[in-house]
């Protein structure tokens, strides 16, 4: 090909070309990245997953259930989006997911059982709330050994409590009764007899609280030295690779997880 006007032309449609398809490229490139940030933006903000590693709130939920818990239905409400989102309080019998109090970096999930005004106490591992005794279905008993404060409360400690159990033991009993203060939520385990909760370390402040749980995702058989170790921990992934299929709670796979209403 010597007709420069043919070269002139060829190479002005491969430019084109060239420009065509860069464009593309930064379209693709720029539609990930919003996709990606909007993921990013969802799982941090919307919803988080969260996995039990420990048997606190057996048999609601058990050690290795992978959740995926909601972080918007708790958020303070704000002047527009009250009115279009679905804000709600923390209602007794909610299951939470919170900071701890004694160490704000670890996540842990109970049930609320107080909400500020409220009269608490275990009579026999009874709960009577506001004078009443409380129907708990999705509580269990997993030993035979009654514990004098654990079993009765509020009572004289057995144990050296944690600085918030100290404090709230100390301000916060009228009676035989603990009261719930302003801004503060009282949680407990469901596995009552193994669930180290606001007996043993005080109240959830409610700015603690993460977000409510809303369903199981994945559920697998593990122990809580693989759940709480590395995900790349050579052993656990090589648990995961022989035993995914087997050790899988199909069962349980996008099952809800719903509070119960104590009134």
């Amino acid at each position: 090909m010597n007709n420069p006007t043919a070269l002139a032309s060829a190479f002005e449609r491969w430019n084109a070309a060239r420009r065509s398809l860069a464009d593309t490229s930064r379209g693709v490139i720029a539609e990930w990245t919003v996709t990606i940030l909007v993921l990013l933006f969802a799982t941090t903000t919307l919803a988080q997953a969260f996995v039990i590693p420990t048997g606190s709130m057996e048999d609601s939920l058990l050690v290795g259930d992978h959740l995926l818990v909601d972080k918007l239905t708790y958020s303070p409400a704000g002047p527009l989006s009250k009115h279009l989102l679905p804000y709600q309080d923390v209602q007794r019998g909610d299951i939470i997911v919170f900071r701890y109090p004694e160490d704000i970096k670890q996540n842990y999930i109970k049930r609320a059982i107080g909400l500020p005004g409220d009269r608490i106490r275990i009579e026999n591992k009874q709960l009577i709330l506001n004078g009443r005794r409380m129907a708990e279905p999705y509580k269990v008993h997993k030993s035979d050994y009654f514990d004098s404060y654990r079993d009765n409360f509020p009572s004289e400690p057995n144990m050296r409590l944690f600085p918030g159990g100290e404090k709230m033991l100390r301000e916060h009993v009228e009676g035989n009764e603990l009261v719930v203060p302003p801004g503060a939520i009282f949680a407990m385990g469901d596995n009552r007899d193994n669930s180290e909760d606001s007996r043993y370390w005080g109240f959830v402040p409610r700015e603690n609280i993460v977000g409510k749980p809303l369903i199981v995702y994945w559920s697998y058989l593990s122990t809580r030295e693989r759940l709480t170790g590395s995900p790349v921990d050579p052993d656990h992934l090589k648990d995961l690779a022989l035993n995914f299929f087997s050790k899988t709670r199909w069962d349980r796979t996008f099952r809800l997880v719903h509070g119960y209403p104590l009134r």
